[in-house]
């Protein structure tokens, strides 16, 4: 490929196509065309980064030409050389042709040379972007499966050797097997964690919403019940209390996403001494939003730390406790959902945070 700008020239006459390619086959790599039929055979076939056309031409004129020129290559950029008494061509070439810029005949030598090398940077800027877009868009497909490898792939196995495991332990007599068994059942959960932490951040993070009817009593009851499993809430004395009246639309995963982490946090970060913990999830949905309010009496946030607990990394207490993820991926998925969220804690007493969705009612938003 030529470091050179692939200028494409259409004009009638065989004076101003000699006269254009005289001037400008040291800068840039010229091709001509006597008219626009010619034009477009040209463009069919080569790489053109900007396109120069007379308005009037016999047979098709510019604006006609750019137009057909759009359904067979609309890459290069588009130039129109016009007369002052063309406003009309001009609102035209704007509305029907797409042009970049006008340049008023007659032409001078500068003015056309650096609209032409103000156009190929524009050429060559969107064509990175493209490339760039298309990029993303094989690594979010590669993404994908590779969030499918990791949900499946991984945790089926690692679900059989904690099943493994388990019937080992039930199965022998020995207290030292017995301890053999409990580090490997801790590490497959320490493991089983990390996969579901990795799994959140990539649901937290992805821009589009997958839009759906919520029902919030589903939601977090299924929910509740993959927590039973993961910790001792038979402690907690978990509070439900949910209200909801009317349709609600959002996207699912996120939502999940919001409730795993918040609940994750408020089970982590209980005082062990505590006889009375507490944690309350309150849901209140109206027509146009959600409000969900996941509320603690545990060791609450450090003030110095409570305007940075949504960061990246950032634990929300010095205990050596979780991957400072949790509430980022809460914070990404509400604002990806288009929601606001709201966090209060005090040390020793607690930790609230509030978060407002809207509904994404489909076809009002």
């Amino acid at each position: 490929m030529t470091d050179k700008i692939k200028v494409l020239y259409i004009d009638d006459e065989d004076n101003n196509l000699n006269s254009f390619k005289a001037s400008l086959r040291k800068d840039f790599m010229v091709i001509t065309a006597i008219d626009a039929f010619e034009g477009l055979k040209i463009a069919e076939t080569e790489e053109l980064h900007v396109v120069i056309a007379d308005q009037r031409m016999p047979g098709l004129d510019g604006v006609e030409f750019f137009e057909k020129l759009m359904e067979i290559n609309p890459e290069p950029v588009r130039i129109l050389l016009t007369g002052y008494s063309d406003i009309a061509d001009v609102i035209d070439a704007i509305n029907r042709g797409q042009v970049y810029r006008f340049i008023d005949k007659p032409w001078n030598i500068e003015q056309i040379k650096n609209a032409i090398q103000t156009a190929g940077d524009i050429y060559f800027a969107r064509k990175e972007l493209k490339d760039k877009n298309e990029r993303l868009q094989k690594i979010h497909s590669e993404m994908n499966q590779f969030v499918y490898s990791l949900s499946h792939e991984l945790r089926g196995p690692l679900m059989s050797i904690s099943g493994v495991s388990k019937l080992a332990k039930m199965e022998t007599k020995d207290p030292a097997v017995k301890e053999y068994f409990d580090l490997i059942d801790t590490a497959t959960d320490k493991l089983d964690e990390f996969i579901y932490k990795m799994l959140d951040f990539y649901r937290s993070t992805k821009i589009e919403n997958k839009v759906t009817e919520i029902d919030f009593k589903e939601v977090v009851s299924q929910q509740i019940e993959i927590y039973k499993q993961k910790w001792p809430l038979e402690e907690i004395d978990v509070i439900i209390d949910i209200k909801q009246s009317s349709s609600f639309f959002s996207d699912d995963p996120k939502i999940r996403v919001i409730l795993n982490n918040l609940f994750h946090n408020a089970v982590v970060f209980q005082k062990e001494d505590n006889p009375k913990k507490m944690i309350r999830v309150a849901i209140d949905v109206s027509e146009y939003a959600a409000t969900i309010v996941l509320e603690d009496n545990g060791v609450g946030i450090e003030d110095n730390l409570i305007d940075e607990v949504f960061n990246l990394f950032q634990r929300a207490t010095q205990k050596n406790v979780g991957s400072g993820l949790g509430l980022y991926m809460v914070k990404e998925s509400t604002i990806q959902m288009g929601g606001k969220i709201h966090l209060e804690s005090e040390v020793n007493k607690g930790t609230k945070v509030t978060v407002i969705l809207p509904n994404l009612v489909p076809g009002k938003n």
